[in-house]
C-alpha cells in the first residue's frame, strides 16, 4: 500500500511510499540474444494497466525552475557588487516612503529591520536591475515557499527566513556555488553531512528539497542558540560561526550586525542586505508593479513514491512510462547521475505523478524483466583466449552441441562470444547451422606434454609472477614454451610447460 499525497508539483506536501514488489527471475540467457530490447518494451506497454502517455508538469515551468540564471545573477550580487558604492538611481521610491514600509516590515517580524543607507541601495538596485528576476522568482516561490514554511515553523524559526533560500540559490535545487555549496540551501559537504544529508556517487540529498529544507532549518536553530540573534545566526549560515564570532572580537565585542559587517567577509557583507532588500520586494512586490510571471506559473499535482527493487535510470522510466526525464529530473534531484541505484537491504524511492506510480506498481514484473533482458544484452567482457591463441598448436577446444531452436546469437551470448568471433572460430560463412553439430566455444593453452613440469595457472597470477617461481625462467622463455602471443591472456586453469633449465 502507498500513502498517497498531494504536492505542489510533486514535493510540497511529501509522502512516503512503501517497497515494490521482489525482482522477478531473470530471462533465460539462450533467448535474450535475438530479443529487440525496443519492440519487447513496446509490446509489454500495449499491456500496461491504466497506460496514460502524457505529461504532468508543463515544460516551460521545468525550463524555469531549473534555469542556472537567476543563480548566477544572485552569486554575482554577493560577490562582486559593492553596494556601499552602489550609484544606482530609483526615483520610484522615495527614502521617506522606504522608511515607512520598513517600519511596517519591522513590526510584522521578529527580525530588526531598520532603515539605514546600504538597504536602501540594495532594496533600489533589486528593483531597477533585478524586476524581472523577481517576476521569475515570485512564481517559483509559489511552488517551494509552502514546503519551507512547513519546516521553518517545526523548528519555531521565524517564516521570513524562507527568503534566504532565494539569496542562497535562487530557488534552485541544482544550484553549485563555485566552492561546491549545493542545493536550494547551499550546504558544503561536512555541513550536509553533519545534518544527515547523504552524499556519495549516486545521491547527494543536497539537493533534496524536503530533506535540505529539514536541516537547513535544523542548522539555523542551533545557530540560533549560539548568538540569540537572527542577524548574526544568518550572517554565520554564510561566513560560518567562527568568522563571525571573529568579526564580533575585531568590533570590540560588538555584537549588532551592522557593526561588525566592516569585519566581516565580502560575500557576508552583502548577505543580509541581499535579504532584507528580497524580504521588501516580496512583501511590497504589487506596490511595485511586480507579480509572478506567466512562464513561472504551476499547477497541482498528486505524486507518489515506491522503492524500487532493481537499479533503473531516469532514461529507462522514461521510456517506460512515456513521462519526460525532464520531469522525472525535477522531481528527485537527489539522483545525481539520473539513476535510482539498488543497493540491499536499504530504499531508494522514486517520486512521480500518481497515475505513473499505478503503472509502476500494476506492472512491475513485466517492467522488471524489461530490465533483466536491457541488462543482459549488455556487452560483457570476453575472457576466452584471443584469436592468435586460438590458432596455437598447444591449445584445447570447448565444444556445445547445438540444440533445436538455437541460433548463432544465442549461443555466441551463452558463451560470451560475438557472432563474429564465434563464426570466425567455426570458420561458419553464414548463420546457418543445424541441431546435433558441435561448434567450438573456447580455447585453452595445453602444453604438450614431454617429460617436462607444468604449472597450472592460479587467479590473480601474472606471467611475471610465475617466472619468478622458477629459477632461470623468464617472461621471454614462458612464452616461448608455450607458443604465446603478445596479447594472449593467462586464465585460472591453464597449464603453463616449464622446461628444466
Amino acid at each position: 500500500m502507498n500513502y498517497k499525497g498531494l504536492c505542489l508539483l510533486g514535493i510540497s506536501l511529501f509522502s512516503i511510499g512503501v517497497s515494490g514488489q521482489e525482482p522477478t527471475q531473470q530471462i533465460n540467457s539462450e533467448v535474450i540474444a535475438d530479443i529487440d530490447a525496443k519492440v519487447y518494451l513496446d509490446s509489454i506497454k500495449q499491456t500496461f494497466v491504466d497506460h496514460i502517455a502524457s505529461a504532468s508538469i508543463e515544460k516551460r515551468w521545468l525550463d524555469e525552475v531549473m534555469n542556472q540564471d537567476l543563480f548566477r545573477d544572485m552569486e554575482q550580487d554577493l560577490t562582486q557588487i559593492d553596494f556601499d558604492y552602489s550609484d544606482d538611481i530609483y526615483d520610484e521610491l522615495t527614502t521617506e516612503v522606504l522608511k515607512e514600509r520598513l517600519e511596517a516590515l519591522n513590526q510584522k517580524t521578529p527580525f530588526v529591520i531598520e532603515y539605514n543607507p546600504v538597504l536602501e541601495k540594495v532594496i533600489k538596485s533589486f528593483l531597477k536591475n533585478r524586476k524581472r528576476s523577481f517576476e521569475r522568482l515570485i512564481g517559483l516561490s509559489e511552488y517551494y515557499f509552502p514546503l519551507f514554511e512547513e519546516k521553518l515553523a517545526h523548528y519555531n524559526i521565524p517564516l521570513e527566513v524562507k527568503y534566504l533560500a532565494i539569496v542562497e540559490s535562487a530557488l534552485n535545487p541544482e544550484a553549485r556555488s563555485r566552492v561546491g555549496a549545493t542545493g536550494l540551501w547551499q550546504f558544503m559537504y561536512a555541513t550536509g553531512k553533519q545534518y544527515n544529508l547523504e552524499v556519495n556517487s549516486f545521491i547527494d540529498e543536497r539537493s533534496d528539497p524536503v530533506k535540505s529544507s529539514e536541516a537547513a532549518a535544523n542548522f539555523l536553530s542551533d545557530l540560533y542558540n549560539i548568538f540569540g540573534d537572527w542577524d548574526l545566526a544568518l550572517a554565520s549560515y554564510n561566513a560560518g560561526p567562527g568568522n563571525v564570532a571573529k568579526a564580533i572580537r575585531r568590533s570590540q565585542g560588538q555584537k549588532n550586525y551592522w557593526n561588525i559587517r566592516p569585519n566581516l567577509p565580502k560575500e557576508t557583507q552583502n548577505y543580509l542586505p541581499a535579504f532584507y532588500a528580497t524580504m521588501y520586494v516580496f512583501e511590497y512586490a504589487k506596490e511595485h508593479g511586480i507579480q509572478a510571471s506567466s512562464s513561472s506559473s504551476y499547477a497541482l499535482v498528486e505524486t507518489d513514491t515506491i522503492a524500487l527493487k532493481q537499479m533503473i535510470s531516469f532514461e529507462q522510466l522514461s521510456d517506460i512510462l512515456d513521462l519526460p526525464q525532464s520531469e522525472i529530473e525535477f522531481l528527485n534531484p537527489t539522483y545525481k547521475l539520473k539513476t535510482v541505484p539498488y543497493i540491499k537491504d536499504k530504499h531508494n524511492f522514486i517520486r512521480l505523478p500518481i497515475e505513473k506510480i499505478g503503472i509502476l506498481t500494476s506492472n512491475e514484473n513485466q517492467i522488471y524483466k524489461y530490465l533483466d533482458l536491457v541488462d543482459a544484452q549488455k556487452e560483457q567482457p570476453n575472457y576466452t583466449s584471443t584469436s592468435s591463441m586460438v590458432a596455437s598448436s598447444n591449445v584445447n577446444s570447448k565444444y556445445h552441441t547445438i540444440k533445436r531452436g538455437e541460433s548463432v546469437g544465442i549461443i555466441a551470448k551463452k558463451y560470451g562470444l560475438s557472432v563474429a568471433e564465434l563464426k570466425t572460430m567455426n570458420k561458419l560463412k553464414s548463420n546457418l547451422i543445424y541441431p546435433g553439430k558441435k561448434l567450438i566455444v573456447g580455447r585453452s593453452v595445453v602444453a604438450q606434454p614431454t617429460g617436462n613440469s607444468f604449472y597450472t595457472v592460479k587467479k590473480g597470477d601474472s606471467l611475471y609472477s610465475i617466472s619468478k617461481k622458477f629459477n632461470g625462467v623468464t617472461i621471454a622463455k614462458l612464452k616461448t614454451w608455450n607458443n604465446m602471443q603478445e596479447s594472449d591472456a593467462l586464465q585460472p586453469g591453464m597449464k603453463l610447460r616449464i622446461q628444466a633449465i
